[in-house]
């Protein structure tokens, strides 16, 4: 697909897809088969309005092959201004389990980027026990940092080397779809930005109820758990965030989306 897939909508000028757990799940297994880059990612209403808050951020989200609506807010805003009759999300973590599950069956290995040596350590064996098939092709926690001259063809030849047909980007938003989109042209493979998925499947995240899953509570469980490091995120964003779909269904707001990014950035987190 890409930027300009027929699937893709307009929400507050950041163009997310109409699609589902399966549809994403083929177009990563594809890529991968077809040795070619792809950029994933996953977002709730904080991803969404950070493209909105952002407009050269805005423009790498627009490139992105796959941008599924992670949140239940994402998908409503789908239904309601494109009358897209999703009757589920596509979050991130879950969508990495169904894609994992399918390069375990197909026998492509996987190269985990991103997060801590210990939240790795539990990761591991964590979705070794989940798919006993998987290949698990070379792990790199993050540096913390911005990326120095030069590194950022090195890390992808390490990730080369290693045989991996996929890469999950655990670095919290928006650095991950930052680095997906800086690392896209470097690789042959498809990049996925997974966000929390790596501290979920880790055990160091609990997932919330599945009722407030499917009401669109996961902002207030997630703010109870790290109310110090989120309250700005939810408290803020998520009024701008309903503001903003009002003014764009009743056309008070136009909503542009910019074009589609095209040139790498100079630094980026690693």
């Amino acid at each position: 697909m890409g930027a300009g897939s027929v699937r893709k909508r307009n929400v507050l000028g950041v163009l997310v897809d109409a699609t589902d757990y399966a549809e994403a799940t083929e177009q990563v297994v594809a890529a991968a088969q077809d040795r070619r880059p792809l950029a994933l990612t996953a977002l709730a209403v904080h991803g969404v309005m950070t493209g909105v808050l952002d407009r050269a951020h805005n423009a790498r989200l627009n490139s992105f092959d796959v941008v599924t609506p992670d949140g239940q807010p994402v998908r409503w805003a789908l239904n309601l201004l494109h009358g897209a009759g999703l009757t589920d999300r596509v979050y991130g973590p879950t969508l990495t389990l169904h894609v994992l599950s399918r390069f375990a069956d197909e026998g492509l290995p996987v190269y985990l980027y991103g997060s801590t040596e210990e939240t790795l350590a539990r990761l591991i064996p964590a979705l070794e026990r989940m798919f006993p098939a998987l290949k698990i092709a070379g792990v790199e926690a993050s540096k913390f940092r911005v990326v120095q001259p030069g590194e950022d063809a090195e890390i992808a030849d390490r990730i080369k080397a290693s045989g991996a047909r996929l890469v999950l980007v655990g670095l919290g938003c928006p650095r991950q779809e930052v680095f997906a989109y800086a690392m896209r042209p470097l690789l042959d493979m498809p990049l996925m930005a997974v966000g929390a998925a790596f501290d979920y499947h880790a055990g160091l995240l609990r997932q919330p109820p599945p009722w407030m899953q499917r009401a669109g509570l996961e902002w207030f469980w997630r703010l109870g758990l790290e109310p110090k490091r989120l309250w700005r995120r939810y408290v803020i964003l998520n009024p701008a965030y309903l503001g903003r779909l009002f003014a764009q269904k009743t056309g008070l707001w136009k909503a542009r989306p910019p074009a589609p990014a095209t040139e790498r950035p100079a630094g980026f987190a690693v």
